[in-house]
């Protein structure tokens, strides 16, 4: 078996050599530490048991098991008994080129780009495969395991695609009921996230949101909690840690210069922002995940 193209600085791993996307099957025969990560994560639970330990909280495993795990989110396992996990891990930059596309598909865009951030789940989703799902998910997962010794540059296509089969077959497994359900995101929710994403620094205000997309604010709030789960500018709030816990990890500037940064110029209400979602202050988090 290839070696994963995952390196540690501290209690940070991000990718090696050039890579986007690998899957691979690892057993933890007691614990894991708690440790943070520069990519999206989904881990499968295939066998054995422990307990999931996040700032959403503290689950227990059971076979078919899956938590996705956005950028910058910290997790660890504790209790394990040989807990089998099939992990899949893939950049942000192929969320945001390659596989741009999903944040308009009704599935993909909730498992990807909104159910991590909704209600309190602090950027970690999580569900349960049945025996059919299960299969069909790991049988993708194996696919893309093999392309792990293969030349990514020489790969890329197939990468993506098995990568895209894989979260395909994820997503339609946990919509469950909700299957048939499920609509496409309304255009003016996809502007509005792209036009805060493109300057987080901004004053957004729902107004001016409004005003932007030539819609009453009352609707927009309606249109964007449908989509989302929440209202625009908690969804800014979301993306706005994330690119804090982004800075935090892998740049040296001060902190309070990363809170103007990303349009939280007041430090306090930064602070308390950042804690409300990664249950960490800033500085812990940057102490906790880069030290050497």
């Amino acid at each position: 078996m290839a070696d994963p193209p995952v390196e540690n600085t501290g209690t940070l791993l991000h990718f090696i050599d050039g890579s986007y996307a690998y899957a691979g099957r690892y057993v933890h025969p007691d614990a894991h530490p708690v440790h943070t990560h520069s990519f999206f994560e989904v881990a499968v639970v295939m066998g054995g048991a422990g307990m999931h330990h996040s700032a959403a909280g503290y689950q227990e495993l059971v076979v078919g098991d899956v938590l996705l795990l956005r950028p910058g989110v910290w997790h660890g396992y504790t209790g394990c008994t040989k807990l089998d996990v099939f992990n899949c891990c893939f950049s942000a930059d192929l969320l945001q080129h390659e596989l741009a596309w999903t944040r308009e598909d009704p599935l993909l865009g909730y498992l990807l780009w909104t159910g991590p951030n909704s209600a309190r789940r602090r950027g970690v989703l999580t569900g349960h495969l049945d025996p059919i799902a299960l299969e069909s998910c790991v049988s993708q997962l194996e696919h893309l395991e093999d392309l792990r010794a293969r030349p990514f540059d020489l790969h890329r296509g197939d990468v993506v695609g098995r990568l895209s089969l894989f979260l395909s077959c994820l997503a339609r497994a946990l919509a469950g009921d909700d299957l048939g359900a499920a609509q496409p995101a309304h255009p003016a929710v996809l502007t509005a996230m792209r036009l805060m994403e493109a300057d987080p620094a901004h004053h957004w205000t729902l107004t001016e949101l409004a005003d932007e997309l030539h819609l009453a604010p009352g609707y927009l709030v309606r249109l964007f909690k449908s989509s989302t789960g929440l209202p625009p500018i908690a969804y800014l709030s979301r993306h706005r840690v994330e690119l804090a816990a982004h800075r935090l990890l892998h740049t040296d500037e001060p902190i309070s210069r990363i809170g103007e940064a990303v349009g939280w110029p007041d430090q306090n209400y930064f602070a308390r922002r950042f804690k409300s979602h990664y249950g960490l202050s800033a500085t812990t988090y940057r102490a906790r995940f880069t030290r050497a």
